[in-house]
């Protein structure tokens, strides 16, 4: 574990919906009321359902500055409730997106769907691009995310992903646990650094080009 990096801001991906188990909810709720407890900046994707509504509420009533960023299209009450905090609406998913990663000094996932799987994975992959190397880590309520580290696991061990690059991602069953790691994670060093090829006899690429 490298040295307590600087942390103000956490981006946190999570479902629009509640799940299956009540320990979703009280998770994300933990998870609120542990970052407003750090004096940590929440950013997350606007409104006030599911897991995202409960992890929001409970940062704001714990007094943490949380801002929320939705696209237009969700944007009405009627589909994601009033977004608590300050909002912000941008045009589409990939201004959120983008907006989302500027404004994060780390990424945290909480159990959610398609949407928060995705956003996770984009984290996850500009990490070990090096399009940025800021530490991503996963809540894991009631095992949720069990099956998807095994399958990190598995694509070390098929020779599509590298032991250290498996290391950016990092896990924890409670809120606070996970907040402590982040704070201490060393980023592995990604793939591409100031538009080079780290690997070594890799053809170097203009600066801003990383691989697909």
């Amino acid at each position: 574990m490298g040295p307590t990096r600087e942390l103000r801001t956490v981006c946190v991906y999570a479902g629009s919906s509640g799940g299956a188990l009540p320990e979703y909810e009280a998770s994300a709720a933990a998870l609120g009321r542990a970052l407003a407890r750090q004096g940590l900046r929440l950013v997350y994707g606007g409104g006030n359902v599911g897991l995202m509504g409960a992890m929001a509420s409970a940062c704001a009533a714990g007094g943490g500055d949380v801002l929320g960023i939705i696209p237009r299209a969700l944007a009405s009450q009627e589909v994601s409730g009033t977004t608590v905090g300050r909002q912000v609406v941008v045009n589409n998913m990939h201004e959120r997106k983008k907006m989302m990663a500027d404004e994060a000094d780390a990424f945290v996932a909480l159990p959610g769907g398609f949407g928060t799987i995705e956003e996770l994975q984009e984290a996850i992959c500009w990490n070990q691009l090096g399009v940025h190397s800021k530490p991503v880590g996963v809540l894991d309520v009631a095992d949720f995310f069990k099956p998807l580290l095994s399958f990190y696991d598995h694509l070390v061990t098929q020779g599509f992903v590298k032991p250290e690059q498996r290391a950016c991602v990092i896990s924890a069953s409670n809120p606070d646990d996970l907040l402590s790691l982040l704070f201490g994670h060393e980023v592995p060093k990604g793939l591409v650094d100031n538009g080079q090829w780290v690997e070594a006899g890799a053809p170097s690429l203009p600066a801003g080009n990383p691989p697909e």
